[in-house]
């Protein structure tokens, strides 16, 4: 299987990411707790906090707005869904289950936040490390699965789906 996908390293210019990366990782930027990570049809697996910046057409989100500059270099038509994601460091590290986004074809943005040696892997086998200001552009609609890290205290994504 031949997955197409597309890394851009340093997406951001250094102080919009620092911006983005210091409200994120802040100790007032809200997460909330989410029981499972993928949910397979048959159970749920390890668990995560999260941030839903937009869903539904609804920017649900007052930090909404740290998100324009990442935004607008995506030149995205219609967003689907924009969460932050945040796996807690573990002794080993741990690969949850595959899944996919969405079950329609449509383009995701995976931008890590932090480094770590978490990671995301592709359909075919690609692993993808989690290194701070990494954008991964891929299709969600494909399996895939994410990891926790050993290395960092977290590992921290901001996970955008769109057209």
């Amino acid at each position: 299987m031949d997955i197409k996908y597309t890394i851009k390293d340093n997406f951001l210019d250094p102080v919009d990411f620092e911006n983005l990366k210091n409200v994120v990782l802040g100790n007032k930027f809200p997460w909330f707790f989410e029981d499972h990570v993928a949910y397979s049809g048959k159970h749920k697996t390890h668990f995560h906090w999260n941030h839903i910046f937009f869903r539904e057409g609804i920017a649900g989100s007052p930090l909404y707005n740290i998100l324009s500059t990442l935004l607008n270099k995506l030149d995205t038509k219609a967003l689907i869904r924009i969460k932050a994601n945040l796996y807690s460091r573990d002794d080993k590290i741990t690969e949850h289950e595959k899944h996919v986004d969405y079950n329609f074809k449509h383009k995701g943005a995976l931008f890590s936040v932090n480094t770590c040696n978490g990671f995301t892997m592709l359909a075919d086998g690609t692993k993808i490390e989690s290194v701070e200001n990494r954008l991964l552009l891929f299709d969600p609609s494909l399996p895939h699965h994410s990891s926790t890290c050993t290395d960092a205290k977290v590992r921290v994504n901001i996970n955008i789906n769109y057209f």
